[in-house]
């Protein structure tokens, strides 16, 4: 059939047939040429973050990979990253808007049903992109607290129960989630005080607002090379190379303490398979760029991609555990 004969044959048909072959025709273009405009990479928190640190580097690769502007947008409205979060899973699936978030994207809609709430998205309405940066957290204190290791900060904790302010990037946000299991297991109260991002919360730990911080080795490295801060404990499995002598809380006699940031891609759920392919070969190369492991490496942060298939399971295993342990912890302010 020559293109006359399909217009002729598309103008005898119902209007409202020609509106969906028109759609039909319309998305198979985008598909096939997209970006064709600028893609924005919305993140949740505001700049200085786990997340932002994530997303930055790897835009800007991407920009060059793919030929169009990627802008990181931080719409931090608090909430632990709901307000963002939900933001994106309302956008339209065609790959112009995508979310780079960290874990708590699936813990705070269960949050909102410990306490009745109706969520304000679902992590069914995402699609898990790539992987990028997977760190244990570090437990930071001003380097003028009295304490020196974790065995004096438990002790105080205990004289004191209640009265030891600790910041994190709003409730049930990763920090707070962090901070809950350690305080959970070691049998102390402490106090928290909630705040829109990490950023606002290390700043408030270096003013001495707040005495401690759940935080990634990567936001915390410049701080604590500079002697603002120390590092009593890592939640993660084993020592990391950026903080050699710091111990786990595992070796401190709390083996159930494990807790990880990540930061990963995730797009609305919906975008056109084609779409896709070209995103996950462009992450692929990004993650690859010689610009962005630097980057991160000099952070303290080395990359951690893992592409489409893997981070999906990955993130359904540790979306379950980290949900267990909120049902655990139970209501908290």
């Amino acid at each position: 059939m020559d293109r006359r004969d399909f217009l002729m044959r598309a103008a005898a048909l119902p209007l409202a047939a020609q509106g969906s072959l028109a759609a039909l025709v319309s998305g198979a273009h985008a598909q096939g040429t997209w970006p064709e405009r600028n893609i924005t990479f919305v993140v949740p928190f505001p700049a200085g973050g786990q997340a932002d640190l994530a997303a930055r580097p790897v835009a800007a690769a991407l920009e060059k990979i793919l030929g169009r502007p990627v802008v990181v947008e931080n719409r931090a409205g608090g909430a632990g990253g709901a307000v963002g979060n939900a933001a994106v899973a309302r956008a339209a699936p065609d790959g112009y808007t995508q979310l780079v978030t960290l874990s708590s994207l699936a813990v705070l809609p269960e949050a909102d049903r410990l306490f009745g709430r109706t969520p304000a998205y679902e992590v069914s309405q995402f699609t898990p992109v790539a992987r990028i940066l997977a760190d244990p957290t570090l437990l930071a204190v001003p380097a003028s607290a009295p304490w020196k290791t974790l065995k004096d900060f438990v002790e105080d904790a205990k004289a004191r129960p209640g009265q030891i302010p600790y910041g994190s990037s709003g409730p049930y946000g990763t920090l707070h989630i962090a901070m809950e299991m350690f305080a959970a297991a070691a049998g102390i109260k402490l106090l928290h005080v909630p705040f829109r991002g990490a950023a606002p919360a290390l700043t408030a730990l270096l003013s001495g607002t707040v005495q401690a911080l759940a935080s990634a080795p990567g936001v915390l490295k410049a701080q604590v090379d500079d002697g603002k801060l120390r590092v009593l404990a890592n939640w993660g499995a084993e020592r990391i190379p950026s903080f050699p002598d710091l111990p786990t809380f595992k070796e401190l006699g709390y083996p159930d303490v494990e807790f990880y940031i990540w930061a990963g891609l995730f797009t609305p759920k919906g975008v056109p398979d084609a779409v896709m392919t070209k995103l996950r070969d462009g992450m692929r190369q990004a993650m690859k760029s010689p610009e962005v492991i630097k980057t991160f490496e000099a952070a303290g942060s080395p990359p951690a991609y893992q592409d489409q298939a893997e981070f999906t399971r990955f993130f359904e295993a540790d979306s379950a555990r980290l949900i267990a342990a909120v049902k655990k912890i139970g209501k908290v302010e």
